[in-house]
């Protein structure tokens, strides 16, 4: 495939970019970004844009999810592209079937699983993706629609650190217009992926959505969802601290238990990755490891959040992994039973209540009469 020669992108387009990378997480002049690259035209834009701002600086990759025959000719056409530049790239495929349900979540978890490996081993500390504005507004409309609270409504974050490298979004403020036709304009290559358009994913009717309805503006929602976050992120704060001053963890004395075998940061990355119990500790005695919150006087908001943690500590830190147990699982009704004083038991835990005292342990094996 023969490549056009390269259109220089405008010098205003380069300021505003490097501005939004630099908003989203400082680079020193020796970091390298990695740049996740599909082929479509917000992340070709991407590429040309970081091309053009750190020179040198960036690799790329393409996932191939093994999920469309076109997808390799999609990567190779965006490997050709990044040689034509002199921009190292590597093409990561999806190992094993991805299946046929829950397809774009399935898809989406090998997909940053293969590229925050490779990012770590290119030497990049920081891995862009080409998340846009109407992104951000699809996905604060489809959690809206679900009744999410303030972090789900947070919707994609500008900036997250999972473990050595820095997950970044730096084109959030950018309309998904302006990225189609600076791909146009560079005569950048690009292939339009037909699930995009496919009704048979929530995301794609809330994108019609959104297009059918010009009262709703993406810049704004993507605003309100900025809002959530920077909420989220302060509540978050309040959450730390309690999570310190009002936890304690004890011996688990319930027989019949067997503990995991390492500490629990290493056992929960999701749980790290939302701030859930990384500083708990791992095992303090033959049984592992129980929690009791001290929840007087908090509001529900703060309860659900500590629940959430306790819940995903004493999992993590006993490695049970079923019943799922996911940020997005359902708790109300164990808030419910808990603040009427009532125990309860989710997700594998069974919650006591001793007064303000909350007490999570794993739920004691059942034994058949």
């Amino acid at each position: 495939m023969s490549t056009p020669d390269r259109v220089p992108v405008e010098p205003a387009l380069v300021a505003r970019f490097t501005r939004d990378v630099e908003r989203a997480r400082p680079l020193a002049p020796v970091d390298r970004l990695a740049l996740a690259v599909s082929g479509g035209p917000d992340s070709m834009a991407l590429l040309a844009l970081a091309a053009a701002a750190f020179p040198g600086r960036i690799v790329a990759a393409t996932v191939d999810h093994r999920l469309r025959v076109a997808a390799a000719d999609e990567a190779r056409m965006v490997a050709e592209w990044c040689a034509a530049q002199g921009i190292a790239h590597a093409t990561l495929v999806v190992d094993d079937a991805i299946g046929t349900r829950a397809v774009q979540g399935r898809a989406r978890d090998r997909r940053y699983a293969l590229l925050l490996e490779w990012a770590a081993a290119a030497g990049a500390i920081c891995l862009a993706t080409a998340h846009h504005a109407d992104d951000q507004a699809e996905t604060f409309l489809m959690r809206a629609a679900r009744g999410a609270g303030v972090a789900g409504l947070g919707g994609i974050r500008a900036h997250q650190q999972l473990g050595a490298i820095a997950l970044i979004r730096p084109l959030l403020g950018w309309r998904v217009a302006e990225l189609r036709a600076l791909a146009v304009t560079h005569a950048l290559p690009f292939v339009d992926d037909p699930s995009n358009v496919d009704p048979h994913y929530e995301r794609t009717r809330f994108r019609a959505l959104l297009r059918d309805t010009p009262w709703l503006d993406p810049l704004q929602i993507a605003r309100a969802a900025a809002h959530a976050a920077e909420a989220d992120a302060t509540i978050r704060g309040m959450e730390d601290w309690l999570w310190q001053t009002r936890r304690s963890p004890i011996p688990n004395c319930h027989p019949g238990l067997v503990p995991g075998t390492t500490a629990v940061h290493e056992q929960h990355p999701q749980d790290v990755r939302h701030g859930g119990c990384r500083d708990a500790p791992g095992m303090t005695g033959a049984g592992g490891v129980v929690i009791d919150l001290d929840v007087a006087d908090l509001p529900r908001e703060l309860k659900r959040r500590l629940a959430r943690r306790a819940i995903h500590a004493v999992r993590a830190a006993h490695a049970l992994t079923t019943p799922a147990f996911t940020d997005s699982a359902n708790i109300e009704p164990l808030l419910d039973s808990l603040e009427a004083g009532k125990t309860a038991t989710h997700a594998g835990i069974l919650v006591a209540v001793r007064d303000t005292l909350w007490n999570f342990a794993p739920q004691p094996p059942r034994h058949s009469h």
